[in-house]
């Protein structure tokens, strides 16, 4: 993700086929040690072609895959809601009075 992260920046900044020295350069002025193999995978990878399309092909792609939380039944947050408050009264009713008996100094 950093590769791809520097390479953006430089896309951003109004390069449009960023180099292997830049990509470094960039990941470089963030504290990050480069691998040469990968930047170069990566420059090699997207040369020629547009980011920003790249970037939306991706968002598409993403859009089909759906998401992994289902949508709750419409009486679920007031059934949940309910079965939070119950336990909050279960708890209430359970706790008690504890003799802390001489534990700050208070014998009696």
């Amino acid at each position: 993700m950093k590769y791809i992260a520097a390479y953006a920046l430089l896309v951003l900044g109004g390069k449009t086929d960023p180099t292997v020295a830049e990509v470094e350069h960039v990941l470089k002025e963030a504290g990050i040690k480069a691998e040469t193999e990968h930047t170069e995978r990566l420059v090699n990878a997207l040369k020629g072609k547009a980011f920003h399309e790249l970037v939306a092909s991706g968002k598409a792609k993403m859009s089909q895959m759906g998401s992994v939380v289902s949508a709750p039944a419409a009486g679920a947050p007031a059934a949940a809601a309910a079965k939070v408050e119950a336990k909050v009264e279960e708890k209430k009713e359970e706790e008690a009075d504890v003799d802390m008996g001489g534990l700050f100094g208070d014998d009696y």
